[in-house]
């Protein structure tokens, strides 16, 4: 498979029962590329979202056939530990979800849950996924505030830096602008810019 390719989809089929949600996907996402789904509501797009981390697994009666790779490896083999895989395909969902702590510890909970991040360079990543998503200059004198007090465009570039700290590969964002304002949705839309130079 060409190294430029990040994901390839071959033939891939999701059911929920009965139901097809998603048809013969056959699509090829190169690295560093912003990639958009489109179509109309209740069209499968979160679902197949949800699929390149393998989000589905926790839907009851659901059924798949075809073949996702990231980087030529197939994330439904059997060797593939899935809390891997959600730390290499990070998400973000339409609606932003602060956790109920502040927003230093919105950001920190990834990093500080992994075993090996020594204590002293959490500040480091923190500021350094807050910078990412455009938000440290407007948070930076205010870190121990609650997530909850902050705008919607805020949270959701809130929501960004919490996955951003976690470094993941892939970063998939389900409709991030949808609710918010012109100038939240320029803010989002000006992170997403930068954070292609080194995430697809």
């Amino acid at each position: 498979m060409p190294e430029r390719d990040k994901i390839i989809l071959q033939q891939f089929n999701f059911f929920y029962g009965n139901y097809c949600a998603l048809k013969e996907i056959n699509l090829k996402v190169r690295r560093n590329q912003i990639f958009a789904v489109l179509g109309p509501a209740r069209s499968g797009k979160t679902t197949l979202l949800k699929c390149l981390n393998r989000l589905t697994d926790l839907i009851f009666g659901t059924t798949r056939t075809g073949q996702i790779f990231i980087d030529g490896q197939d994330i439904y083999g059997p060797e593939v530990y899935r809390p891997d895989l959600r730390r290499r395909v990070g998400m973000v969902f339409d609606l932003p979800i602060p956790l109920p702590l502040s927003i230093f510890e919105n950001v920190a909970f990834g990093p500080r849950m992994k075993e090996n991040t020594p204590k002293g360079q959490l500040e480091e990543i923190v500021e350094k996924a807050l910078r990412a998503a455009v938000l440290w200059d407007e948070v930076k004198d205010r870190l121990w505030t609650s997530g909850l007090r902050l705008s919607g465009g805020q949270q959701q570039r809130l929501c960004i830096a919490r996955v951003l700290a976690l470094e993941p590969e892939v970063i998939l964002l389900d409709e991030p602008c949808s609710g918010l304002d012109p100038i939240s949705t320029a803010s989002i839309e000006g992170s997403l810019t930068k954070l292609k130079e080194k995430y697809t």
